[in-house]
């Protein structure tokens, strides 16, 4: 296993939001984080990353407890996507891929850091947009963008929250796309905190289920995302059916 949380805690001053979430993440898989608004799915996220600090329980990765390592080591074993990135000053995307090398680099920087850029760049069809000004590229752009910047950080764990969040549909497709062929190819893991139960279902290996600050559900698409778990925790009635292999959940009306 890559990733192991036993019975993790997190409570903001007047909120508890996390109270014993448990779950693992293997090798070469992709796993969903689902829920409604407000279950704590970037909390989760930020805790996992050690951007928040929890209060009980522990998170272990490739056997290393988090609490215990320093920023640059969890930088090297996993990396982070947040929902928006957006910067206050004019960055390119070459140079906004190149802060994934942060953890690897000295001052001094490494000659070998641009071509590892220029390697992931080209892997993801973005070396066009190399000289382009990061926020005056198209949303989905963006988030290619980032997942580059997480690939170059040589990270063995992708945490991805919302990365479909605002794409049309052909973006959410494509970067769900190129996420899995990433895991694949690379041997590498990823948690995807998402909203969408279908995109989950088509390209998650397994999905968790988070509702009342613990896992509800945990399991394959077909295990986790029946008519009764989606009833019990959106209120929504919604009819599960397969085609081809893959669920796809049809919502019908709120109860």
């Amino acid at each position: 296993m890559n990733l192991v949380l036993q019975n993790v805690a997190f409570t903001y001053p007047s909120t508890a939001v996390l109270n014993g979430v448990s779950f693992h993440l293997n090798e070469g898989e992709v796993l969903a984080i689902v829920g409604k608004n407000g279950s704590g799915k970037s909390t989760l996220m930020k805790c996992i990353n050690r951007i928040l600090k929890y209060q009980s329980g522990n998170i272990s990765v490739h056997h290393e407890e988090v609490k215990t390592m320093r920023r640059k080591e969890i930088a090297k074993k996993m990396a982070y996507h947040p929902q928006k990135t957006f910067y206050d000053f004019p960055v390119t995307v070459f140079d906004t891929v190149l802060m994934g090398r942060y953890p690897h680099s000295s001052w001094n920087g490494d000659k070998k850091d641009d071509q590892r850029v220029w390697d992931v760049l080209k892997t993801l069809g973005l070396e066009n947009l190399a000289l382009r000004d990061y926020n005056e590229i198209s949303g989905g752009q963006q988030q290619k963008v980032i997942i580059a910047r997480a690939l170059v950080q040589e990270a063995k764990i992708l945490l991805l929250d919302e990365p479909t969040s605002d794409l049309d549909i052909r973006y959410q497709l494509e970067v769900m796309e190129i996420i899995k062929r990433l895991v694949k190819e690379k041997e590498i893991s990823a948690i995807i905190a998402i909203h969408d139960l279908n995109l989950a279902s088509k390209y998650c290996d397994r999905v968790a289920m988070l509702h009342n600050g613990i896992i509800f559900s945990a399991g394959t698409p077909r295990e986790v995302l029946t008519p009764e778990n989606i009833a019990g925790i959106y209120g929504v009635d919604a009819s599960v059916r397969e085609h081809e292999g893959v669920l796809h959940i049809i919502p019908n009306r709120p109860i």
